[in-house]
Parts: C-alpha cells; sequence; structure tokens
C-alpha cells in the first residue's frame, strides 16, 4: 500500500514527516511526496501549518482538493492545526483520521485500525512533557540533513499560536541527538542542521543549553559542519557564545528572529529584548565569528504600527546590514492577543511597507555576497544543472555556482569570482 506526505510549514514539519515515513515504512508501506495535481496514492497524510490565519484557509482548500481528487483515498491531518484547534479539525468531514502532534507516533497503529474498521478516528491527546522519541535514517535527495533537537515553547509572542500547538518545551537528550547523527554520518551526510520550535530555549527543561547540543553534535566524527536553525536572540548570551566560538564545525551563520526594529512594537509583539540588545548581540557575533552571515526574518504591518514605527525599523535594518532577510506581512491569527489589538494596518498599506522593506534589504544582502568575491571557501555542492555548474552553499549560505566534475554531497573549495543577483559565481581550487 502507498503513503503520500504533503508536508506544510516549518523544518521541524519536514523533519516529522520524514520520521513518520521511517515508522511506517517499518510497517512494510511504500511511502511518497504528495505532489497537488498529482495522482493520489492508496493514503494521503497532511503534516499541517497553523502559524497564520492563512495557512489555516489553504489547509481547508488543499483538504477539499484532495478529497475531490481521490474520494477513494484514506485522509489522514496530523500537525499543528489539530493540536492548536481540535474542535475545529474534528469536524472536517472529508478528513478519515484526525491526529494531533502528541499523537504521530500513532499513525501506523491508527491506521491499521481505520483500514480494518472503517470507522473514523480522532486522537488529539495532550502534549506529552518529554521530549517525543522520533528520528529518522536517511534523507532522501538531501546533501544535508535536518535533526530535531527541540519542542514547544514557553514565549507567548501576541501574534503567535504556537504555544498552542507544540506545548511547552522539550528537549532531546545530547546522547540521542549524538546517536542519530552518527548515523546520518555514516550515510555521507557532510552537513547538518540542529532545528526546533524554540531552538536556543533547548535545555530550559533539563539544565542544558544549546551550547551542549552543539557540542554533542561538533563532536561527531564525518560531519563537517553544524549549522543552526532560527534562533531567539535573548537566549543567546555571553556564557553560550564562549562555548559556540570553540566549535571550529559550527557554521558562522546565525538566524537571529527580529521582527521589528522598533522598540514599541517589540514591546506591543512581547518580544523579550530591545533593539539595543539585539545590536550588541549583533556585534558580539561579528567579534567571535568574523565575517559571520547573520540573517533574520521581520514582519511589517504589524497591529498599531505607525508609519513613524515602520521608519524606525527601516533604519533598524540598515544599520545591522543583514546578509539575508525574509521579509512578510502581518497576517492575522484568531486565537492571539494581536487579533484582538487596535490599529489593524490594512493589506495595501502592508504590501507597500513590504515592497520598500524588500528592497533595503536587498541593497544588505549584496553587500554582505561582494564581501566575499576574491575569496576562496568550502562549498557543500548540491544542485547539478544540465550545463555542467554545480549549485552548493558556503558555510555562512550564501549559494554559489562552480564548474566542477565533482558531485552533490561533496564539500570543495572555491574562488569566489563575481555576484550574479543572489548567487555568487567561482571555479574550483585543486
Amino acid at each position: 500500500m502507498k503513503v503520500a506526505f504533503y508536508t506544510l510549514g516549518c523544518k521541524v514539519n519536514q523533519y516529522e514527516t520524514k520520521a513518520m515515513r521511517h515508522l511506517l515504512e517499518a510497517e512494510g508501506y511504500e511511502t511518497t511526496e504528495y505532489t497537488p495535481g498529482e495522482a493520489v496514492a492508496d493514503v494521503l497524510v497532511v503534516n499541517s501549518c497553523t502559524v497564520t490565519g492563512e495557512s489555516d484557509r489553504k489547509l481547508r482548500q488543499l483538504l477539499r482538493r484532495c478529497r475531490r481528487q481521490a474520494p477513494g483515498a484514506v485522509l489522514v491531518l496530523t500537525g499543528c492545526m489539530p493540536q492548536a484547534q481540535p474542535e475545529t479539525a474534528g469536524a472536517f468531514t472529508e478528513v478519515d483520521i484526525v491526529l494531533g502532534n502528541a499523537a504521530r507516533r500513532e499513525l501506523p497503529r491508527h491506521l491499521a485500525a481505520f483500514l480494518t474498521h472503517r470507522q473514523r478516528i480522532v486522537s488529539i491527546p495532550p502534549h506529552s512533557t518529554t521530549y517525543e522519541p522520533l528520528d529518522i535514517q536517511a534523507f532522501q535527495g538531501r546533501t544535508r540533513a535536518y535533526v530535531k533537537i527541540q519542542d514547544g515553547c514557553n514565549r507567548f509572542c501576541s501574534y503567535c499560536i504556537i504555544p498552542y500547538a507544540r506545548g511547552r518545551v522539550r528537549s532531546r537528550d545530547p546522547e540521542d541527538i549524538r546517536l542519530e547523527l552518527e548515523r546520518l554520518a555514516e550515510q555521507g551526510y557532510k552537513e547538518v542542521v540542529l532545528v526546533g520550535i524554540n531552538l536556543t530555549a533547548y535545555g530550559q527543561d533539563n539544565g542544558l543549553t544549546i551550547a551542549d547540543a552543539v557540542e554533542a553534535a561538533c563532536a561527531v566524527e564525518g560531519l563537517q559542519r553544524v549549522r543552526l536553525g532560527s534562533l531567539e536572540p535573548d537566549y543567546m548570551d555571553d556564557a553560550t557564545l564562549d562555548r559556540l566560538e570553540k566549535q571550529e564545525k559550527l557554521c558562522p551563520q546565525f538566524h537571529l528572529a527580529l521582527q521589528s526594529g522598533c522598540d514599541a512594537t517589540l514591546k506591543r509583539m512581547n518580544r523579550h529584548y530591545t533593539t539595543a540588545e539585539y545590536a550588541t548581540l549583533c556585534d558580539n557575533l561579528r567579534r567571535r565569528f568574523p565575517g559571520c552571515a547573520i540573517t533574520t526574518d521581520v514582519m511589517v504591518g504589524f497591529p498599531g504600527e505607525t508609519p513613524e514605527e515602520f521608519d524606525s525599523s527601516c533604519r533598524f535594518v540598515e544599520q545591522i546590514g543583514f546578509a539575508r532577510v525574509h521579509v512578510f506581512a502581518y497576517s492575522r491569527r484568531p486565537g492571539t492577543v494581536a487579533d484582538r489589538l487596535p490599529g489593524q494596518v490594512d493589506n495595501s498599506e502592508k504590501a507597500r511597507r513590504s515592497r520598500r522593506m524588500i528592497s533595503l534589504c536587498a541593497k544588505s544582502a549584496a553587500a554582505y555576497a561582494d564581501t566575499l568575491v576574491g575569496c576562496t571557501l568550502p562549498v557543500l555542492l548540491e544542485t547539478e544543472s544540465p550545463d555542467g555548474t554545480v549549485t552548493g552553499h558556503t558555510a555562512t549560505y550564501i549559494p554559489v555556482q562552480v564548474t566542477t566534475h565533482r558531485h552533490n554531497g561533496e564539500l570543495v573549495s572555491v574562488h569566489i569570482t563575481d555576484r550574479q543577483g543572489e548567487t555568487l559565481l567561482g571555479t574550483e581550487v585543486n
């Protein structure tokens, strides 16, 4: 029996999808990825995201399309949406099996029960207070592996539903991290990315810090790069940075979630740092990791964001000089504090602010990439093209296009000769 998976949302969701695939493969199922519009397998599992109201709308459209396209297939919904909104998800009549995040490991059992009895199943238990033991054996077709080490969030930012979808902070044991990474290294992976719902909260439940996880990962023989996912700035204290600085395998790319460059907006967001503290952290990182790439997320059009506050955010983003920025407009999320705040910004103004922020961020990204022209850098090869070139990434996660006879998954030295848009051009150094 063939089971197709479709994943919405973050890298953590992607990791969890692969873990669920592994669970079903161990039971003898054939698994694949689902592409909307193509023929559906016997079973379709949708791993959902619920970070915005728009995410929920797109999910409903997807489920309806899947049911129309394959009326006889078993349709399974799991992930953050049913966990955060159990009553709503339980009422999705087009879905045969509804599982919350806490019931993910039970997918093989519930699927077997449905195939036997053909009775609808809804299982959305409360979150566990300990880390869920999920792992994977391989990342088909990938040159880097994403490894989940943390779940949950205690933050309750005013715009975010995730603490309800994911529960409180739970951290994976460093020894368990090491064992999974050793298996991946044996399969030839050169780079791993440590991911979590609130990655820098790692260890809050067991007396450790993110540095413990990084040290465990960097100690694995065969791995040459360890990269961190998105980081909360107020957890990156000096003691943590002192330990990270000593890890030679740690990629000097730090994705520090900013959200806004205006203190008044940050306060309404219930973020736990000021722009001055954020700027100091950037200075500390650049001192410890010369040439590092600092990347971020910036939200525009948050409720109450005045033109003056937006201007302040733009100035701060220009001041920091990010290597790359993901700019997005605030999207109302029912069930959050921000959804009820006054001063909601209209969509046309949010679109205008997005364009302006994207434009200035593109300039800083180009300026950072230009500093690498003339350098010789190790590049992890990832995507081969028919024209004989291969595209990969530097340790700071800048894309590089190089002509080489080497193959995906190899690390090669590349002399950077030019920049074309956001991509660097280079030649292999023997």
